[in-house]
């Protein structure tokens, strides 16, 4: 079956008159150009070049040849520009997974910010737990990740700190404690306690540093189980009780004066901001680009919201 190399010969043969000429203009040998046109005759049973002295002259079938050989370089060459110029567009999306309290609170400052150095970047966010963002680093559906919490153990993943978060209790603007800058462990227990689900990436993190700090759980005052934020944030400021959650997923409504954040005295509630990238993986070159954001920490400081504890 003829191809579109051989049509560009026939075509480079038809313009100059001389196999010679078209070798040299196709950067190709003499042979090659002869046998090309050899096989393309022999393919259509027909004669496409009349062999003279000067060089050669198409045919009859030789003129109807080149007319319709010439359409279907063109239309392939239009094909070639639409489709570099649809890959260029794709290139230009960077895809991301995000577990949640990044994905929420930290990417959209890190886009905004994206979006004013680099406008032609388009930023793409799946937001998901870590276990399924890092499946889909680990098949390569994704080439990059942000997660919080713990880390997932597998050869395969390239684990990267770019910054951390803090766990903070949280209570209503009207609470006794909501001018205070910290509470006690025999304070805590005292108070009904809001908390997010078993198997939640904040409550794991939350429990070890407690334990660590020598800090019985089991004395927590549990009310309330509830698998979102945005429902436990609603809780505290009902007056449900207290919280401790991430102290990104609350500076909006501190600085609202609708919440309060402040520490517990003795325990250290902070956990790691990772990327996650696959071992043998691609990065395209936008994909670096915002690497280069995130990895530049003086940068994250002017992006992201200062924050409200000293």
């Amino acid at each position: 079956m003829s191809s579109l190399g051989q049509f560009v010969v026939f075509k480079e043969v038809a313009n100059t008159g001389n196999v010679t000429q078209a070798a040299k203009h196709l950067h190709i040998s003499q042979p090659s150009v002869s046998i090309q046109i050899q096989n393309l005759e022999q393919e259509y049973s027909v004669t496409l070049l009349e062999r003279t002295n000067r060089g050669v002259l198409l045919t009859e079938c030789g003129e109807i040849f080149y007319r319709y050989i010439s359409q279907v370089i063109q239309t392939m060459r239009e094909a070639q520009e639409v489709m570099l110029e649809h890959a260029a567009k794709q290139h230009r999306n960077v895809h991301v997974g995000a577990t949640l309290t990044i994905g929420e609170y930290v990417v959209p400052f890190i886009a905004d910010a994206l979006y004013h150095e680099c406008p032609q970047i388009n930023l793409n966010v799946k937001i998901a737990n870590t276990a399924s963002v890092a499946q889909d680093v680990l098949d390569k559906q994704l080439h990059l990740a942000l997660i919080e919490g713990p880390v997932p153990t597998n050869p395969d993943l390239v684990i990267e700190n770019f910054w951390h978060d803090e766990l903070v209790i949280v209570v209503g603007i009207d609470h006794p404690w909501s001018k205070r800058l910290s509470v006690s462990f025999e304070e805590l227990e005292a108070e009904r306690f809001i908390i997010r689900e078993q198997g939640s990436g904040t409550r794991k993190v939350m429990e070890n540093a407690l334990v660590e700090s020598g800090f019985d759980v089991s004395k927590l005052n549990l009310t309330m189980e509830l698998n979102s934020t945005r429902a436990i944030k609603q809780g505290v400021m009902s007056g449900l009780g207290v919280t401790i959650i991430s102290a990104l997923t609350v500076q909006r409504e501190c600085r609202q004066k609708q919440l309060s954040m402040l520490r517990l005295e003795g325990c250290q509630l902070c956990r790691p901001l990772n990327i996650l990238t696959h071992k043998r993986g691609f990065l395209t070159a936008d994909e670096q680009t915002f690497l280069s954001l995130i990895r530049n920490r003086n940068r994250l400081k002017e992006i992201l919201p200062p924050p409200l504890l000293p």
